[in-house]
């Protein structure tokens, strides 16, 4: 970890720990809204002056909030959020690629639902490919995605060495994908195989899933 990370994280930890104490916190979801002054966050809160001061200069050294004059009352003040204050506050490192590639065994389903969801939710590049491809798309698959608005027609399930690439980053989105392809770059999902029980409810719950973690991950990846 370099010197520029290391004082990144202990930004990021000094946050936390200011936005530990549920007063403060309390301030911060008042201050998204937007500004306040300390006579309102009084009201808003039911907090003696001296308390709400200490508060205040927590989060000010902290780098969440600053406080100017206004410009009508000089004596009066109000507070207002840091710009980029919440920047960074949930964990998890981030990443430049300049492809994902999302694997499972027969690239049958959960990766080609994987792929049809990234290409909503982040401008990066993406495929799919299988360990041992299937002949053709899961019915399940195709039904789910039309559910939601997604068309799966006219693909096919493809093989990875087929269209792996050098500095893809590689989310295997089954078990058996990733226990068979160790040490790649990239990161695993541990999805559970609906075709296992090749159930509407079971497609149902592998997109959500897969949804869920894409939501999570697009923030975190940048074109390279």
């Amino acid at each position: 970890m370099n010197i520029e990370s290391v004082d990144a994280v202990r930004a990021r930890a000094a946050k936390h720990g200011a936005l530990a104490d549920p007063a403060r916190l309390r301030i911060v979801d008042l201050l998204t809204l937007g500004e306040l002054s300390p006579t309102e966050l009084q009201a808003r809160l039911g907090m003696p002056s001296n308390l709400l001061s200490h508060h205040l200069r927590a989060l000010e050294d902290a780098g969440l909030a600053t406080r100017h004059r206004s410009e009508a009352d000089r004596r009066r003040s109000y507070v207002r959020l840091a710009d980029g204050a919440l920047e960074g506050l949930t964990p998890g490192a981030g990443h430049g690629v300049r492809r994902i590639l999302f694997v499972c065994t027969r690239n049958s389903a959960r990766s080609q639902l994987a792929t049809a969801l990234w290409r909503q939710a982040s401008p990066i590049p993406s495929a799919s490919a299988g360990t041992h491809p299937a002949d053709r798309i899961a019915q399940g698959a195709v039904d789910v995605a039309r559910r939601h608005g997604i068309d799966l027609a006219g693909l096919s399930p493809r093989q990875l060495d087929d269209v792996m690439t050098d500095g893809d980053f590689i989310v295997t989105v089954c078990d058996n994908a990733h226990e068979e392809l160790p040490g790649l770059h990239g990161i695993h999902w541990s999805v559970p195989d609906p075709l296992r029980l090749d159930t509407a409810e079971a497609f149902e719950v592998a997109f959500t899933d897969i949804a869920h973690r894409i939501t999570d991950l697009a923030p975190r990846l940048h074109a390279a």
